[in-house]
């Protein structure tokens, strides 16, 4: 319903049961709504609701998270991956405590660890140590024909070393998380995953073998191949990084020159975790840009794209943008789920995503951050729930999406709060699996130091100081 701030409303509850039974209304309970007091208010209300989607929408006698808020909705492993990082967050926000994040960490560890792996195409949560992309959400293995998926397992492996780092106490569930992200991810047989060629295939089914899609180009994968890279158990070869880069296209659009990707999730899932400032590869070397320049430029060309409007969308503008892999309307003339992106138009059909501008934060908080109120301001009556904004909306259609999706509120949390932060970044990057991972891809000071040593930083950084500069006090970290 709409509400006015200042209003107060008055309300009852009453619970329903399966049977549609309805429990005697509860005692009236009143609610007074305001306006945020300022940004930093509006960014805490839009991290705890994405928050509560991976608390309240996990099974917690296994960990799994569904992969979208629909009642019979399979778990996402890429779900659980952003999901298993929302708890540091919330821990660290005061949302729950650090023993019920760390009991719900250790919960979902066990849970990918213990359950079986194999060759069969029923039963199992995986094979060669990748996990299928999504599972029944009560026991935990293979859902319908799912393929077994290296980038979702890359995403959920990311989660897990961030749980690692983040999890760094002597408490016996602490020591037990590490131990478990260690196994975990030393199992996997990167390797396997190659199929024979210098490159990871997109995945494998039991009944047909390999995906024929290679990880090749940018895209989401960056952070996958890096992991493998620097794995310390059967690593992949650097020569994986030089294939990944072979299909690079390096393009200008509305003023913004960068490698391309339509769809802005792939310029910002390695993001959620890879603090790629300061540092470059070859490649970028020779642009004279780092990764977290090229995916500000390709913000910023794409909302240049929305204000520009080259297919006369309703309610393309200055705030009111961001194009990416989310639902669509699915009836005539529209898309379902599907990737969109621009520049150059990709499958647009009007259709927006409020994750794509939360997702970009970091990059251009200056575009993403009005263009989140806005959209709150303007839709929140449809697009708005308890867990936070739904994953799409299209005005032309006169379409609101009925669901939440995980994927959509992990980039939103995370890129939130390594804006706000750097916390998520300054975590992970304790990893000595990433940064073994950057070195052997041959990655440098954008400077141009490129002489390394084993056990040399590559950066030294200051980072975000937190809370902010005007309160009473606050703190200064850095990382080397």
């Amino acid at each position: 319903m709409d509400v006015s701030n200042g209003q107060t409303y008055y309300y009852v509850i009453r619970a329903v049961n399966t049977n549609q039974g309805e429990s005697q209304n509860s005692a009236v309970a009143n609610a007074t709504p305001a306006p945020f007091a300022n940004d930093d208010a509006f960014l805490d209300y839009l991290e705890h609701a994405a928050f509560d989607y991976f608390w309240y929408e996990t099974n917690s006698s296994n960990g799994l998270v569904r992969d979208r808020s629909a009642v019979y909705s399979a778990a996402s492993v890429a779900s659980i991956g952003f999901g298993l990082t929302a708890i540091g967050i919330g821990a660290d926000r005061g949302w729950v405590t650090r023993a019920e994040g760390r009991d719900r960490t250790l919960t979902t560890l066990r849970t990918f660890w213990e359950k079986p792996q194999g060759p069969a195409g029923t039963g199992m949560i995986g094979y060669k140590g990748w996990f299928y992309h999504f599972l029944e959400m009560n026991t935990a293995v293979r859902a319908g024909s799912s393929e077994l998926s290296s980038i979702d397992t890359g995403l959920l492996i990311a989660g897990i070393l961030y749980s690692k780092q983040y999890f760094n106490g002597s408490d016996p569930t602490e020591v037990q998380i590490r131990a478990l992200a260690d196994s975990i991810f030393n199992r996997i047989d990167w390797n396997w995953m190659t199929n024979g060629a210098p490159s990871l295939t997109m995945g494998w089914h039991p009944e047909s073998g390999f995906i024929g899609a290679r990880w090749i180009g940018y895209n989401e994968a960056m952070i996958l191949s890096l992991l493998g890279i620097g794995a310390g158990t059967n690593p992949l070869p650097p020569a994986v990084w030089d294939s990944w880069t072979s299909g690079y296209s390096w393009q200008s659009h509305y003023g913004q020159s960068f490698v391309n990707f339509p769809p802005l999730f792939g310029h910002q899932y390695s993001h959620c975790w890879v603090d790629f400032r300061l540092k470059a590869d070859a490649y970028m070397m020779s642009a004279g840009i780092t990764y977290f320049e090229n995916s500000r430029r390709a913000t910023i060309a794409q909302r240049a794209y929305c204000i520009a409007n080259p297919g006369g969308f309703p309610g393309y503008g200055a705030n009111v943008w961001g194009l990416t892999a989310c639902d669509g309307p699915g009836s005539a003339g529209f898309y379902g789920y599907i990737a969109r992106g621009a520049p150059p138009a990709t499958n647009d059909d009007g259709t927006i995503a409020p994750t794509a501008a939360g997702g970009s934060m970091p990059f251009t908080p200056e575009y993403s951050l009005p263009a989140l109120r806005y959209m709150y301001d303007q839709f929140r009556a449809d697009i708005w729930t308890g867990y936070g904004f739904r994953d799409a909306f299209n005005i032309k259609a006169s379409w609101w999406d009925p669901d939440v999706i995980g994927i959509d509120q992990g980039p939103i949390i995370i890129m939130a709060e390594n804006y706000r932060t750097g916390s998520v970044w300054n975590t992970f990057m304790k990893n000595p699996e990433i940064w073994n991972g950057l070195r052997r891809a041959g990655f440098g000071l954008i400077g141009g130091i490129d002489e390394k040593t084993e056990g040399v930083p590559l950066a030294f950084a200051l980072d975000q100081n937190y809370p902010n500069p005007f309160n009473p006090s606050t703190s200064i970290s850095f990382c080397v």
